[in-house]
This record gives C-alpha cells, sequence and structure tokens, in this order.
C-alpha cells in the first residue's frame, strides 16, 4: 500500500539542505528506505515564503503570495512510500529525524 509522508516543523527551526545532508539520523532514515525499498519519491519543499495560493470562488480565480493559512508548522517535504501495512508505514514515519522535533503525518493513497 502506498502512504504519503507529510513532513512537518516549525519553519524558523528548519535546517539547511547542507545541515541536512551531513545530519547522520537522517542519512540513516535514508539509509533504511532504501534498504527497505520502500521509497518511490521524496522531495524537500522550498519555504511558504515561496507559495502561492490559488483559490476559486464563484467563477473567479483569486492567487496570493505565501501559505493559505497562518500556521507556525508548515509542510517541509513529501515522501512517498510503499509499505505492506500502516504499521510499516509508521515505522518509517517514526524513524524520520523531524519525528522528534516536528511531526509527520501519514496519508494513505486513494488506490
Amino acid at each position: 500500500m502506498r502512504y504519503v509522508l507529510l513532513i512537518c516543523d516549525d519553519e524558523k527551526d528548519a535546517p539547511s539542505n547542507e545541515e541536512l545532508a551531513a545530519d547522520p539520523v537522517h542519512r540513516a532514515w535514508e539509509a533504511d528506505l532504501r534498504r527497505r525499498g520502500a521509497e518511490i519519491v521524496g522531495v524537500r519543499l522550498r519555504p511558504v515564503v515561496d507559495a502561492t495560493t490559488v483559490t476559486v470562488r464563484q467563477g473567479e480565480t483569486l492567487v496570493s503570495d505565501g501559505p493559505f493559512a497562518e500556521t507556525k508548522d508548515f509542510v517541509g517535504g513529501v515522501v512517498i512510500v510503499d509499505c505492506a501495512n500502516l504499521d510499516e508505514a509508521i515505522e518509517i514515519a517514526a524513524g524520520h529525524p523531524y519525528a522528534r522535533r516536528g511531526g509527520v503525518e501519514i496519508r494513505p493513497v486513494w488506490e
């Protein structure tokens, strides 16, 4: 079954790409995904200041800079994994470094 892991954290505490690449906990998590053959795709998202939100109301398209909702936590990345079941997805999510300081939301993919 496929799951999307939404990697969430407080944006002001997010490490740089260089810090993330040098983090042994993050590298170990990536190695575990490779060992399992679970990762389908994983990407890190740019900060919310680079976001554009599109809404359509009564036929009018509205475009605004930034996120739609004001929130402290943000989705900093997504990882799509293919797992045997939710228990394995939980195991993978629990191993992500952001699970220790932010959170990892798991959502099943409609199949």
